[in-house]
């Protein structure tokens, strides 16, 4: 994407942000009840008094962490599992029925169970969270090493590349946008399992805090935790963005629109 083009769809975010929340201040208390749905100025109103008073910021850091924490560990184990069953055809078929297994029990069914066993403390959250990345990017990294087409890796191997140059070199580059795909779809996921095991049981957190709001019928408070949760998957997913552009900087780039198509052929033969 050019910055062009980058700055112009910028743009045109704010003004689609603008006009919707222009909408929604107008809408508050004229076609719905600030009780159920608080005015945009409510909210940034009330963020700023939690974020001067410290609160927000000591329960963005707790969940921050818990997803941190569990992306990372469900994300490495999930990556190196993946392989592991990619290169053990045995292996896979003999735990591919309980990795299903597990991916499909619903997370706020394992939730108490984890709290149980782990507390209420930060511990239990990191637990949840990594138990939902793991299975994620365990099977992107499966399938994505499993599409390596294997007459390609004979080829190179006949050329007298070790397998360790295999893997560097074929497998890890054709498998890398799958692996991205999932760690990508994993960061919300992550975060949800943190905010699940804070509403069931905790003293702080994000989760905590909305769970709070939302049983002293505060709506403004409740809101202004969601939108801090989604603003908290934007900015990571951008980051991410930019670590993906980084990675797979080697695939050839598709012209953007205002970009000129460049022609193969001689300029006399036009």
């Amino acid at each position: 994407m050019s910055w062009r083009r980058s700055l112009r769809v910028i743009a045109y975010r704010f003004v689609l942000i603008a006009l919707a929340l222009g909408f929604w201040q107008l809408a508050s208390d004229r076609w719905i009840s600030s009780y159920w749905i608080a005015s945009p100025a409510a909210i940034w109103a009330y963020f700023l008094r939690i974020a001067r008073s410290g609160l927000l910021f000591d329960d963005m850091q707790v969940t921050l962490l818990e997803t941190l924490y569990g992306y990372v560990i469900g994300a490495v184990a999930g990556i190196v599992m993946g392989f592991v069953l990619a290169r053990s055809r045995i292996l896979a078929d003999l735990l591919n029925p309980f990795f299903l297994a597990f991916y499909g029990v619903p997370r706020t069914a394992l939730a108490p169970l984890f709290i149980l066993w782990f507390g209420i403390g930060l511990t239990s959250k990191v637990v949840l969270a990594a138990s939902i990345v793991f299975p994620l990017t365990l099977f992107q990294t499966f399938y994505g090493v499993k599409s390596v087409d294997p007459e390609i890796k004979n080829l190179v191997r006949v050329m007298g590349a070790s397998e360790r140059q295999v893997l560097q070199k074929i497998v890890l580059p054709a498998a890398s946008p799958w692996i991205i795909a999932g760690l990508k779809i994993s960061v919300p996921q992550a975060l949800v399992g943190a905010i699940v095991g804070e509403f069931i049981a905790s003293g702080k957190g994000l989760g905590y805090r909305i769970q709070l709001d939302a049983n002293l019928f505060n709506t403004t408070g409740t809101m202004t935790g969601i939108l801090v949760l989604a603003l908290i998957v934007v900015l990571i997913n951008e980051g991410l963005d930019r670590v993906e552009r980084y990675v797979m900087r080697w695939q050839p780039r598709e012209p953007a629109d205002d970009e000129p198509e460049i022609s193969a052929e001689p300029a006399h033969e036009r």
